[in-house]
């Protein structure tokens, strides 16, 4: 409270010790502050209001020193949420309910205010109490410097939105035009577990990954699509809208699931803004709008800016069953969009990089501590990262990474038999092991690593960064005759002949494939392509469509070492190859990443 009562106008509290001056009660306070302003319960004990009559007394200037990191806080800045609110009402957008899951300091619930002028009612839920007061005291200031503007019944709860039971305490609005609005956290559950936040959901796998996807990373999940889930879960069949502010990945995911979550929900619209500007944040993000109350059969998003919401500059969502970043180039190269004959593999996970990871230094290998090593280096193998691969060949490795296993499971006890002096190094470094915190190394063997298998080994792979924006396929050779290895950035297909590398290579980077990856990937992802994503690339229809002779010219682009291997009996060779492995069911490998969520319909995601 003390913190919230420095940012009043000397003249609002100059009106407030006026107008509570001979009151001393709570009860009798919160009739007049009901009266005035519309705020339900201002003051929630007698001890509260007793502690704002002293220190309004002295109307302190007190600064505020909290870590608000810890609650994912991006206090939205109200000329952001005037020009949300002014949007909206432009769209015709007239609720007489409003409903603020994270209200903060309030600014969407005083724009609203002041742009909605039907408002009947609002809720607003935060649970760090100096904003609670900050918002009260600043919804006083707005009635007094606008006598005449609309007073709707105001609750507003210092409470944790994560337990809050929205529907009981809105048990009577199902007649009522209701807007859900607001800016939730930009923090992932993870981040939050991190800093060792309370302010976290009740731990569980809310969309229902199975085991090996909740403890590889698909389990993390951000705060502010857990929320927009909550929201729609208790509104989406409610008469009204959901206007909030989120990530564009945030955006994307709900997007994803409506078929398996099943919301009736209409009208969906993403208008980007810049967060750079509003919140020095370095992230893409969007005002994510939808109708409340009805479901429309294409499950698509159209896109447009604050600065020209009425322009779509385009739309993605689900066209025939599949997911899209662009409908209208998705339609232009649909017929490539299927099932890869060829299983994509993620390179190897090892959490343990100053280790494993070396550089190879004046003939010795250098750790991550700069320490030069004396081992054998039979189990140490080239290594290639996603900054590497930005050319169509890459011929050296700048790393070097220790391989402790040929597939996953297999036990490490073979290293000191076989391997004395590497044995004494990662023994002498096993703190760095045990340290490791991904669940997946628990109970396996000491120096245990993932994603590795016999495809590890190939001599020839093409690989692309999983992590930039640029759709760059590269073919990487053996070095010092030995495979290269991929990090866990990046994806790859694996082969035994350096011509079937050649023709897929090509077939990759050939403007069809480009044009589709162009469509079905979400540049603004942390990781725009995925195994799911390149799993849809059907190389089979992709070789029909365009045939040897097209492949052959763009192969002769390459240098000319790799291009004389591209032959007729090669390509024939290659097109047997893949239409056999489509015969076969694949494995499902550890890192495979499933097309959409299990069946269920997602449900009290709290």
């Amino acid at each position: 409270m003390k913190q919230a009562l420095k940012y009043l106008k000397p003249a609002t509290a100059e009106f407030l010790r006026s107008y509570l001056r001979s009151i001393r009660n709570s009860v009798t306070a919160n009739a007049e502050m009901r009266e005035f302003c519309g705020i339900d319960s201002f003051f929630p004990t007698q001890s509260d209001y007793r502690l704002f009559l002293e220190h309004l007394k002295l109307h302190p200037e007190v600064s505020e020193r909290i870590a608000r990191r810890e609650y994912g806080d991006f206090q939205t800045p109200p000329n952001l949420t005037d020009k949300v609110c002014t949007l909206l009402r432009s769209q015709e957008i007239t609720p007489s309910v409003l409903i603020e899951p994270t209200f903060g300091k309030g600014s969407f619930i005083l724009s609203a205010l002041q742009v909605f002028p039907v408002l009947k009612r609002i809720l607003g839920v935060e649970i760090y109490e100096p904003y609670c007061w900050h918002t009260k005291f600043t919804i006083v200031e707005l009635f007094v410097d606008n006598p005449k503007l609309n007073r709707p019944f105001i609750q507003l709860f210092c409470d944790d939105v994560f337990k809050f039971d929205f529907q009981d305490s809105l048990d009577d609005i199902k007649d009522q035009r209701i807007l859900v609005l607001g800016n939730p956290p930009w923090v992932t559950n993870s981040e939050l577990s991190a800093l060792n936040s309370a302010n976290l959901p009740t731990k569980s796998n809310f969309k229902s990954f199975n085991g090996l996807d909740a403890i590889t990373g698909k389990g993390n999940f951000d705060i502010g699509e857990y929320i927009i889930l909550m929201m729609l879960n208790a509104f989406a069949k409610y008469v009204g809208w959901l206007a909030m502010l989120a990530k564009n990945s945030v955006i994307k995911n709900v997007l994803q699931d409506l078929p398996k979550t099943g919301y009736h929900i209409s009208n969906l619209s993403a208008i980007r803004f810049d967060a750079k500007l509003h919140f020095n944040a370095s992230v893409e993000a969007s005002l994510f709008r939808c109708t409340l109350g009805q479901r429309q059969d294409q499950l698509t998003c159209k896109v447009a800016t604050l600065d020209s919401p009425n322009v779509v500059e385009g739309e993605f969502g689900w066209i025939d069953q599949k997911f899209v970043s662009d409908i209208s180039t998705y339609q232009e190269t649909r017929i490539f969009d299927g099932s890869s004959p060829l299983v994509w593999r993620q390179g190897v996970k090892h959490d343990c990089s100053r280790i494993l990871e070396l550089d190879f230094v004046e003939g010795k290998f250098r750790n991550g501590f700069n320490e030069l090593l004396d081992i054998e280096d039979d189990l140490i193998f080239p290594l290639v990262k996603s900054s590497d691969i930005q050319n169509s060949l890459l011929v050296e490795a700048r790393k070097f990474a220790i391989i402790t296993q040929k597939k996953v499971g297999e036990d490490t006890a073979f290293i000191a038999q076989t391997y004395p002096k590497l044995n004494k190094y990662l023994s002498n470094n096993i703190q760095f092991f045990s340290e490791r915190k991904s669940s997946i190394y628990n109970g396996k063997s000491p120096y245990a690593i993932f994603g590795i298998g016999d495809y590890s080994f190939k001599p020839y792979k093409v690989a692309i960064s999983g992590l930039y924006k640029k759709s760059q396929f590269s073919l990487i050779q053996p070095v010092n005759d030995k495979p290269v290895m991929l990090d866990d950035t990046c994806y790859f297909l694996g082969f035994d002949h350096q011509a079937h590398a050649v023709v897929v290579l090509t077939l990759l980077n050939s403007d069809p494939v480009q044009r589709l990856l162009r469509s079905l990937s979400f540049l603004d992802s942390k990781r725009p392509y995925t195994k799911d994503l390149l799993m849809r690339i059907d190389l089979i229809k992709v070789a029909e469509n365009l045939g040897f002779d097209a492949v052959r010219r763009l192969a002769n682009q390459l240098p000319e070492t790799l291009s004389a291997t591209f032959t007729r009996d090669k390509w024939n060779e290659f097109l047997t190859m893949c239409v056999e492995n489509a015969k076969v069911k694949s494995q499902p490998s550890f890192f495979d990443e499933p097309s959409a969520f299990p069946s269920e319909t997602i449900t009290n995601v709290v």
